[in-house]
């Protein structure tokens, strides 16, 4: 009698072991397969994750250039030279806004938006610095102190810029002019593939001739000295 008891006894501990055996055995398999399928999915989602940021990122930046370049205002110098600050190429922008910022003092401030060198390239970057009127002439800003520059697009993308006055057509560049460009198209390309993005915008400035214009209908017929300079010019691309 005490024989049997002893054999059931075992036979119940050995399917009890057998049981554990297998579960940890199903166990092994199911973690296995789990990590299989994350090995294939994690890097794609990794990629795609990458690639949200980067064109949130881009979307912001565009965003920061069209809303300054809206905000250009016509301000002169100093009170010798009558034509607005503002000096405007393919790669980069220099002009004079309302001051903008967490806490923005109130007045006025020269912003530049132009491409500097990176660790992975080039990258197109916002500095601003306050106004004061320049003596004797432009050339007084290349010693103004501007801020630490923030990086607003950065590789692969590329940002070309070209303006355009009432006449519509588009130009590469708008220097020494009498009044600003009437707007500035924003144009982002993919230096990989070579694609103009359809992120790419235009910016309308908002004021483009003096404060005394206002009530003054000859200065709807003013001459632009970047109009005249770039009539040979071919439209921007």
């Amino acid at each position: 009698m005490r024989a049997r008891t002893v054999r059931r006894r075992s036979s119940q501990a050995g399917f009890t072991l057998i049981e554990t055996l297998l579960a940890a055995t199903l166990f092994v398999i199911v973690v296995v397969a789990l990590a299989t399928i994350t090995g294939q999915w994690l890097p794609n989602w990794n990629r795609g994750f990458v690639h949200v940021q980067r064109a949130e990122r881009l979307a912001f930046g565009i965003e920061r250039i069209v809303s300054d370049l809206a905000g250009a205002q016509f301000i002169s110098p100093n009170a010798t030279i009558k034509r607005p600050i503002f000096d405007g190429t393919e790669l980069s922008v220099l002009f004079v806004r309302g001051a903008v910022g967490p806490h923005p003092r109130p007045g006025l401030e020269f912003v530049r938006l132009s491409e500097v060198g990176g660790e992975r390239g080039l990258v197109l970057t916002r500095t601003a610095a306050p106004f004061i009127p320049l003596e004797p002439d432009l050339n007084a800003i290349a010693g103004l102190k501007f801020s630490e520059p923030v990086v607003l697009v950065p590789p692969p993308y590329r940002v070309l810029f070209a303006y355009a006055g009432p006449d519509r057509v588009w130009k590469p560049t708008w220097r020494d002019a009498d009044r600003l460009p009437s707007a500035v198209r924003i144009s982002v390309r993919d230096m990989v593939s070579g694609q103009t993005l359809a992120v790419s915008s235009a910016s309308v400035v908002h004021v483009n001739t003096p404060v005394g214009c206002v009530q003054a209908t000859s200065c709807a017929i003013l001459p632009t000295n970047a109009n005249a300079a770039a009539a040979a010019a071919p439209a921007g691309r």
